[in-house]
């Protein structure tokens, strides 16, 4: 029952058929059409390489645009004040949600005072809404007075938050009054040299 297996392989390989010339040819250049070779793969790693760099860079823009966007702005009816120790608790204090809340309106209001176009024609204007502001920022630091004295509840903080929400909506207002004047002037200049 032993065999040699040596022996074996060489009867198979009498035995073996001969293929016709250029089979084995043949055969690659199927095998190449229906695998290509990896130099796609080659390819598609390099664009996704170039994809997630691109990512990391724009993430990196953004972050520091956002940077940017939320400094302080120099003159402003808005204070963003360094709390002092002994001043107390303010909104962003009670909880980190309405921290993040006093957070957003406080840059988008700040963001919305340093887009302001002020110009001679609408000097006037911007002061009148100015004043407005300088008035509800003096609401704002009573209320938070009053979330000190009294301690938070619900009316003083629901008013705190409004009036952020208000100075907001007025400084939109005044954007918007500004940008029809300026459309108002541009369609004037228009008819003006038709």
């Amino acid at each position: 029952m032993e065999q040699d297996l040596r022996k074996l392989f060489e009867k198979e390989r009498e035995k073996k058929i001969r293929m016709k010339s250029g089979h084995e040819a043949r055969f690659m250049n199927r095998l190449d059409k229906e695998m290509p070779p990896e130099k796609r793969t080659n390819a598609i790693w390099l664009w996704s390489v170039a994809a997630t760099v691109l990512v990391v860079f724009g993430i990196g823009i953004y972050f520091l645009g956002m940077k940017k966007g939320l400094q302080p702005v120099e003159n402003t009816v808005v204070s963003v004040e360094e709390k002092d120790k002994n001043a107390g608790i303010s909104l962003g204090d009670l909880s980190p949600e309405l921290q993040k809340v006093e957070n957003y309106y406080m840059a988008n209001i700040n963001l919305e005072l340093s887009k302001l176009e002020v110009s001679p024609a609408n000097k006037e204007l911007v002061d009148s809404y100015l004043e407005q502001l300088a008035a509800l920022n003096q609401e704002y630091n009573f209320l938070n007075k009053e979330l000190n004295t009294l301690g938070p509840n619900d009316q003083t903080i629901t008013a705190l938050i409004k009036n952020l929400q208000l100075r907001l909506k007025l400084l939109l207002k005044l954007k918007e009054k500004l940008n029809q004047i300026k459309s108002s002037k541009n369609e004037q200049l228009s008819s003006n040299h038709v």
